[in-house]
Parts: C-alpha cells; sequence; structure tokens
C-alpha cells in the first residue's frame, strides 16, 4: 500500500498530469501558424540552418501537427544543431494543449532518419561524446512525455538512433520497404538513447536481445509481425505511404475525448513502470480526472441522443 501511495505521490507532481487536469484545454504558449513555420524553413540566413520545422494541419485536420525532418545533406542524421531544433520543438507541443495528435514524418525521401551523425562524432572527445548521448537520451525522454499521442512515420530507413526516435513515439507506422534497426553493436557500441531499454518493452527481451545483439536490420513487414511497428503498408509512388498511414491513424484518434486520451496515455504509460496492484490505483486516479469533465458529459449525452459527440476539451 505503501508502494502505491508513493507511486500516486509521484505521478501528482509531474507536469504531463497538471496539464491534462480538467479544465479548458488552451494554449499555453504563442500557437505558431503554417504560415510561420514555413517562413522560417524557406526564407532568409536561419533558413539554411532549419533542419527541422512544425506543419501545422488545418480544416478538419486541424489538431494534427506534423514534425518535419528536413535534413537534407546528412540524411536527418542527428547532428547538433538538428537535435537542438527538435529539442526546441518538442519542448514547445509540450505545453500546447490545442495540439491532440503528432506525426513525426521525414521529406527526405527513402529515410526516416540514419542516427547519428558520424562525421560529428569522429570530432569529439571520449567526454563530449558521451555528454551528447546524455542529450539524445534525454531528448528521447522529453518525446515520450509529450501528454498526447505521437505517431512516428517511417517511409525509409531508421537506424540506431532514427529508430530509437520512432521507439519514444507512442505509435509507429512503415513501409514495407523501410529498414529499421539497433545497429550500435556493429560499430562498437550500445543502444544509449533509450533503445535497450525501449525495444524489449516494445517487442519483448528475447527478440530485442536477438536484434541488439546481431545489429540486425528488419523491413517494414518484418517488423510488423515482431510489434514493432503498430502497420505496415506497400511503399506507394509518392514514397509517403507510412505517412499516409499516420494520417490515417491520427484521424481516429482526433473525434475522441482530448482529455480523456491524454489521461489514458497517463495511466498506461505510469501503470507500465508499477505492479499490478499500483497500476490500478494510477487507473483509478486517472479515471477520477475526467469524472467532472464537461466532455464524459457530452459523451454521454451523444450516447442517449444517438449522434456524434462534440468534444471540447473541457
Amino acid at each position: 500500500m505503501s508502494v502505491a501511495r508513493g507511486v500516486l505521490a509521484r505521478i501528482l507532481t509531474q507536469p504531463c498530469v497538471e496539464l491534462m487536469a480538467a479544465r479548458p484545454i488552451k494554449r499555453l504558449l504563442p500557437r505558431i501558424s503554417l504560415n510561420q513555420t514555413r517562413s522560417w524553413c524557406s526564407d532568409g540566413p536561419i533558413a539554411d540552418r532549419a533542419e527541422v520545422r512544425l506543419s501545422r494541419l488545418d480544416g478538419e485536420d486541424n489538431g494534427i501537427v506534423e514534425v518535419l525532418m528536413c535534413r537534407e545533406r546528412a540524411r536527418n542524421s542527428l547532428g547538433r544543431l538538428f537535435v537542438g531544433q527538435l529539442r526546441e520543438l518538442v519542448s514547445s507541443l509540450h505545453h500546447d494543449e490545442a495540439v491532440r495528435v503528432v506525426v513525426f514524418r521525414s521529406l527526405i525521401p527513402g529515410v526516416f532518419c540514419a542516427g547519428a551523425d558520424l562525421k560529428e562524432r569522429a570530432q569529439m572527445s571520449n567526454p563530449e561524446a558521451e555528454l551528447f548521448v546524455h542529450g539524445l537520451r534525454s531528448l528521447m525522454n522529453d518525446i515520450a512525455a509529450l501528454p498526447m499521442p505521437t505517431i512516428a512515420a517511417v517511409d525509409g530507413f531508421a537506424l540506431g538512433g532514427g529508430l530509437e526516435l520512432a521507439l519514444a513515439c507512442d505509435l509507429r507506422t512503415a513501409a514495407h520497404s523501410a529498414q529499421m534497426g539497433l545497429i550500435e553493436t556493429t560499430r562498437g557500441l550500445l543502444p544509449g538513447a533509450g533503445g535497450s531499454q525501449r525495444l524489449p518493452r516494445t517487442v519483448g527481451f528475447a527478440i530485442a536481445k536477438e536484434l541488439i545483439f546481431t545489429g540486425r536490420r528488419v523491413g517494414g513487414k518484418r517488423a510488423a509481425e515482431l510489434g514493432l511497428v503498430n502497420q505496415s503498408v506497400p511503399q506507394n509512388q509518392t514514397g509517403d505511404a507510412a505517412h499516409k498511414e499516420a494520417l490515417s491513424l491520427a484521424r481516429e484518434i482526433l473525434p475522441q475525448a482530448p482529455i480523456a486520451v491524454r489521461m489514458a496515455k497517463v495511466a498506461m504509460n505510469r501503470g507500465a513502470e508499477v505492479d499490478i496492484s499500483s497500476g490500478m490505483a494510477i487507473e483509478g486516479m486517472c479515471y477520477a480526472r475526467l469524472i467532472p469533465t464537461r466532455d464524459r458529459q457530452e459523451g454521454m449525452a451523444a450516447f442517449i441522443e444517438k449522434r456524434p459527440p462534440r468534444y471540447i476539451g473541457e
């Protein structure tokens, strides 16, 4: 019982739970418009260094935000600038309650993220490399801690840190032609940005050990069979089949009550860290947060009136 109390006390102090309390969903930081984002990536000297940007979808897709990775010359490898820009965008999303689903995708054909920037890494001293990887691990934790559902659209190679980025997301879609693997042992290393912990929790320990020990790559179809990705689809002529599948999945999430979805994420993520008795207590706490919401009342009314619910995030 004391363990459950300790877990609950820790969770109650987590910022993500405070953000998802039963109150109106409103933006805590200024919203970046699509036009502003495009300007940042296409005009002036700053644009020459832009390697990650945001795209906020509108119309019926309002609430879906895409993180676009566009480091073309280095195949979205995890260099200092790329990581710094990604960290800033993730931080802004964490505090933006207008966002209901985040999709991570690449604008570079044939690649999601190629992993470490080995050219940069070769110039680092041992302490610098260790510090940089610590920062990568922190970034992946920040992505995993985003309060809304996240989806990685893997339309190409996702190797090493690239797969660790995808694993930090809640859901993953992939093209059959995608190639994924934690290949660090082939470079004399082990996955250091969360892969050694998240892969076993995703596919099971025996399969994860096999993949990490051998440094093996798997295609999108095999990844789906292993449970590494949620959906795998044939690649299309435009090379964005996984992205289209990710959008389809995001559109299924979008109409659901946003506070309920966020609290469900808390219940599952926190519950997975503890014994089932403590997990049940966490579930009960999350459920209690939803009882006074207007969205819960709307859901019940819509059911009785036999109409689609209109959730407003309150």
